[in-house]
């Protein structure tokens, strides 16, 4: 007797399908009991392809009296089977479709002979696919490129410790800010770094100790090339509210300003009869004008003029200089709130004749976090990253409004999960609650937030992603203190390894893809000169609407690279909870193949390295 079944489940109903090709048995009789049958499958897991593409099991069945027949219950929607028997049992195939939800379920086989019956249970896993194509999507990223450099940031106030010191420590320290890779870091000095201490007309007024206690090791270090920002304005320029005073003050901080460029470029300037001069003879070609004048008491307007005033008279002492401009508090895309760049950019851009900007400019740049409260839950954090997108997409479309500013490049130069920071102990964002870290800053969350962030930014063009900040806490640091490397400092290595992009060589292509689930899985696929591919996978699946720092759910993606067409060797580089927070993740080796599954058991990144 030879029979097939089929089941399948549409809409919530349940259809069986039996055909039989019958033989003849001979009859038995007997009292004896029948022997008991069991069903064994081969293997204790099998993943089914939300594509179609079929999955097959085998079957042993054991102890039946006659050809037995299959069950198969504990499957979602979305998910057929068809079972086939075979001589000592049977296949069961499965094939799965986009509306099957993705995840691991614990499905039930039963097998039944006569009036025997055994069961068992096998593990049916719904994966998405991501399909690798052969071209370059030019609607993404920079004409198809993946243009996009990865950097971090410190921040110089009168509380910044010395992260550096001196000898072998110094050594150490920027031994390991070398290994991550980043180009023009950001070097933000805010109240008590600030070098002009006074207006006294004396020597005393300037004191350049704690901005170079960090900016000089920093001079030595990566690219050799940061970006200082001076983030406010001398005391003495401002008003009791701590914020610049533009109607009595901005000629004093654009020559302020000028000083800045004097001392880092051209050999230093003379005050109450002493000459200052930076020590390192590596100038300061970036600089960032202010920082997020929205929340630090300037107008649009207000930030127009001090731009428009500051900027020609630092290119007055060095035109060599390079300009990021904006350095915005950004949120609230057409909210019409503090943070909406529709309500601060247009002033900006404005044309020259109506008191738009007027003078150089190389990037324009903006600050993105996903919160600024501790008690928002892991999936609202992640559905913040569209956003970013929109704004940056914003950005670049002010930005055609002016011919001659239509190529300038957006940054974010600023990025992180959370923006509070504490206040004697109190939540600066949240009044009237204590203030507690945020640990998804530097935990498993991150590996997946971080890596989400990045690739939907740099399909959108960005060029630039910034770590806020380097050396710090587990809400912010990529290393603490003492130098101990979290995991978010090896995300963000394992990003600028495997998506290269500098001045002299150009990002990579990045591949049309066709994903069948982008809720819960992020994908992104790039192309070498050299032909090799790196296709990136982001498990983004919350478990629990409520969960805030949880472990999120396993998702097997199988990536299908067939039309790429063969390559001579693989390895995956995987970030997940497991992953060492001391020493950079290993690469495992894995077979080229036209389809790879790649698993990750919770929130996590894994990097799958092709090579012809």
């Amino acid at each position: 007797m030879r029979i097939a079944a089929m089941k399948s489940r549409r809409e919530g109903c349940i259809a069986l399908i039996v055909v039989l090709s019958l033989g003849l048995n001979g009859c038995g009789g007997g009292g004896a009991s029948a022997p008991q049958l069991t069903v064994q499958p081969a293997a204790s897991t099998v993943t089914v392809a939300q594509d179609g593409a079929p999955a097959a099991v085998a079957l042993t069945v054991t102890g039946a009296s006659t050809s037995p027949t299959v069950e198969l219950s504990g499957l979602p929607s979305g998910i057929n089977w068809l079972f086939t028997v075979g001589s000592s049992g049977g296949t069961l195939s499965l094939t799965g479709s986009s509306n099957a939800a993705p995840g691991s379920y614990t499905a039930t086989l039963t097998a039944t002979s006569g009036k025997q019956s055994g069961s068992a249970t096998l593990t049916v896993i719904s994966a998405p696919v991501a399909v690798v194509g052969n071209s370059v999507d030019t609607a993404l990223g920079v004409n198809g490129r993946l243009e996009q450099f990865m950097s971090t940031s410190f921040q110089v106030g009168g509380w910044t410790p010395d992260y550096f010191g001196t000898g072998a420590t110094r050594t150490a320290r920027e031994a390991k800010l070398n290994a991550l890779a980043p180009q023009h870091i950001r070097v933000q000095v805010v109240s008590g770094g600030i070098p002009m201490v006074g207006n006294t007309g004396t020597a005393s007024d300037w004191d350049f100790s704690t901005l170079d206690m960090l900016l000089q090791p920093v001079l030595e270090s990566a690219d050799h090339s940061p970006e200082l920002q001076v983030g406010t304005a001398p005391a003495w320029m401002c008003k009791s509210n701590g914020y610049l005073d533009v109607t009595h003050h901005l000629n004093d901080f654009a020559a302020f300003m000028a000083n800045m460029v004097r001392y880092y470029n051209k050999g230093g300037f003379d005050a109450g009869g002493k000459h200052f001069q930076s020590p390192s003879p590596t100038p300061v070609i970036w600089w960032g004008i202010f920082n997020e004048f929205n929340i630090n008491g300037l107008t649009a307007q207000d930030y127009v003029s001090l731009y428009n005033t500051v900027v020609p008279a630092m290119l007055a002492v060095d035109p060599t200089i390079r300009l990021s401009a904006f350095e915005f508090s950004d949120w609230g895309l057409g909210t019409g709130d503090g943070g909406d760049p529709q309500v601060y950019f247009p002033p900006f851009v404005a044309p020259i004749p109506s008191g738009g900007m007027n003078t150089q400019m190389n990037v324009v740049s903006t600050h993105f976090y996903s919160s600024c409260n501790q008690t928002d839950t892991d999936a609202q954090l992640f559905s913040t990253v569209p956003q970013f997108v929109a704004n940056v997409n914003y950005l670049y479309q002010a930005l055609q409004t002016r011919p001659d500013l239509a190529g300038t490049p957006v940054w974010v130069t600023e990025n992180n999960v959370n923006a509070d920071w504490s206040n004697n102990g109190m939540s600066e964002c949240n009044p009237g609650k204590a203030f507690v870290d945020d640990h998804r800053g530097t935990s498993a969350f991150f590996a997946a937030w971080r890596p989400y962030v990045f690739s939907q930014l740099g399909k959108a063009g960005n060029q630039a992603l910034y770590h806020w900040a380097y050396s710090a806490d587990q809400q912010y640091g990529e290393v603490d203190g003492n130098g101990n490397t979290f995991l978010s400092y090896w995300v963000d290595q394992t990003l600028t390894n495997e998506f290269p992009s500098t001045p002299t060589s150009p990002g990579p292509e990045i591949l049309t893809l066709n994903a069948t689930d982008a809720s819960t899985v992020e994908t992104l696929a790039t192309r070498n000169a050299d032909g090799s591919v790196v296709v990136m996978v982001v498990d983004r699946a919350v478990a629990s609407a409520s969960d805030n720092n949880g472990a999120g759910l396993p998702r097997t993606v199988v990536v299908d690279i067939s039309s790429l067409g063969t390559f001579t060797s693989a390895d995956e580089i995987t970030l997940d909870a497991a992953s060492s927070v001391s020493s950079a993740p290993t690469p495992v080796t894995v077979t080229p193949a036209a389809r790879i599954a790649i698993t990750l058991p919770g929130y996590g990144v894994s990097f799958l390295n092709l090579k012809p």
